[in-house]
């Protein structure tokens, strides 16, 4: 098979998964009012993989079989099999109007660092199964989704520790039979999951010895018994209040993943107690990952120099020196994070014999998007000013008694009109919202663990120039 429909998808979905949402249990994802904005956001994977002009970001042969697959699931080898994943990402993000669709390209990223996880190990047990499963998904055009953060307790405490209220607070090993491994816990934060077809579990921390049982990674269908999903509430529609927008509204859920003594059959068990290996497969993944967080950041940025362009000319200060600072501030932050993006890409190294993007450029890139982030939505609320929360909503505006009166004083620049001014006053209100902020703080990892990785990464760097300063001095060691 190898390729599906956005049709077929959807259909995939009604599976009898276990999914609740805002307190009741969800009959269908794909036909569910609010859940149905998020299925139809993920299909423009499938979209772009039937559209003739998209396929070419989306599609590729696989260079095995000859058959035509999902660029996610192909094994990157070299920079352009990197940079052409990049330009998928960012292509796709485009169509969802800033928003990823994670049909594959999060679960792609936890299947690689699964795959190079098992390389590095030589356990040829664990490369056969994971190349199976990747082959699996190739065949079947999958959905999947990361399973990685641990609701973890108290963050003080190792997942093993006694002091720990219970036991399960990161997923771990109940039981091993002869039909697999029996898996208890919760992971968090899980964007899609509800609407993906297979989950990737993976540890989310290092491991010592007496955390074994934690050391787990699996991969395992959505509709498992045992498994159930409870979605975070979204806005599914634009308000009334809102100048109308035909767009389709874009939106993603994140889930609360309970294991409740799931039983994943020995194929799909890619780590089971090695516990020196959780930390390479976790620092593997948040390589990838941030890879991809970075590209699907792109398109939110130029949103971000877009409006801050646009209401500057709208409020009629463009012209203004300080203004121009302000959006040169914004062309370099967005050409910054586009320049490290690719760079990563092209400066790539080799891990368990696959291309990964350069680790020191890409966390530099994930750190200066993150980092710098709250500046740049401090810059566009600056140049709109406070009508973009005191404005009149379009219900006031469209009132016969009062349209005339918003229209005249409501207006900045004459060669703007006023309705066009507070349709990109609701626009900037919907990108600088504030779950936005969180999610742009914390996603693919914190700036902290970012610095981190870029100091742990740049190690040789700083010998290296230490090296060279002590032979410009003469000095001898």
């Amino acid at each position: 098979m190898a390729l599906i429909t956005a049709e077929a998808y959807k259909e995939s979905l009604n599976d009898g998964r276990e999914v609740y949402y805002k307190g009741e249990k969800v009959d269908n994802v794909a036909t569910h009012p609010d859940l149905a904005v998020c299925v139809d956001l993920m299909a423009i994977d499938y979209q772009m993989a039937e559209d003739p002009e998209l396929r070419k970001f989306a599609v590729m042969e696989d260079p095995e079989t000859g058959e035509e697959i999902s660029r996610y699931y192909y094994t990157p080898k070299s920079a352009e099999d990197l940079l052409k994943a990049h330009d998928l990402i960012v292509k796709a993000t485009e169509l969802g109007d800033g928003y990823i669709p994670l049909a594959h390209d999060i679960g792609a990223d936890a299947l690689n660092a699964i795959n190079i996880t098992a390389n590095m190990m030589g356990n040829q047990d664990y490369i056969d199964r994971i190349e199976n499963y990747r082959k699996h998904l190739q065949d079947k055009d999958l959905a999947t989704c990361a399973g990685v953060t641990d609701v973890k307790g108290n963050r003080m405490l190792r997942p093993s520790d006694p002091a720990q209220a219970h036991p399960d607070f990161n997923v771990r090993v109940l039981e091993k039979n002869g039909k697999g491994i029996v898996v208890r816990g919760a992971k968090v934060h899980i964007t899609g999951a509800a609407y993906c077809n297979d989950i990737l579990a993976i540890p989310c921390r290092a491991m010592g010895e007496a955390d074994a049982d934690y050391a787990v990674a699996f991969a395992i269908p959505a509709n498992t018994k045992g498994i159930r999903q409870v979605c975070r509430p979204f806005t599914s529609h634009i308000s009334p209040l809102e100048f109308p927008n035909s767009r389709p509204v874009r939106v993603h859920s994140d889930s609360l993943i309970i294991f409740d003594d799931v039983l994943v059959p020995w194929e799909r068990v890619f780590l089971c107690g090695e516990w020196k290996f959780a930390a390479i497969m976790v620092y593997n993944f948040a390589l990838m990952h941030r890879r991809t967080g970075c590209a699907y950041r792109i398109p939110l940025s130029e949103q971000f120099v877009g409006v801050a362009a646009a209401i500057a000319e709208y409020n009629g200060i463009s012209e203004a020196p300080h203004v121009k600072e302000k959006l040169i501030d914004l062309i370099i932050y967005l050409e910054t994070l586009k320049s490290l993006s690719k760079t990563a890409c092209y400066d790539f190294v080799m891990r368990g014999d696959i291309a990964v993007p350069n680790p020191i450029a890409t966390n530099m890139a994930k750190y200066h998007f993150a980092h710098n982030y709250h500046d740049v939505v401090k810059i566009v609320q600056d140049l709109a000013g406070g009508l973009t929360v005191t404005a009149p909503t379009y219900k006031d505006y469209m009132r016969p008694e009062l349209h005339d009166d918003i229209d005249k004083y409501l207006m900045g620049n004459k060669k703007i009109s006023t309705e066009n001014r507070l349709r990109m006053f609701d626009l900037i209100r919907r990108i600088t919202k504030s779950d936005l902020e969180t999610i742009c703080l914390h996603g693919e990892g914190s700036p902290m663990a970012e610095r981190m990785t870029i100091y742990m990464e740049g190690a040789n760097v700083l010998k290296q120039c230490q090296k060279l300063v002590e032979e410009m001095a003469e000095i001898k060691r």
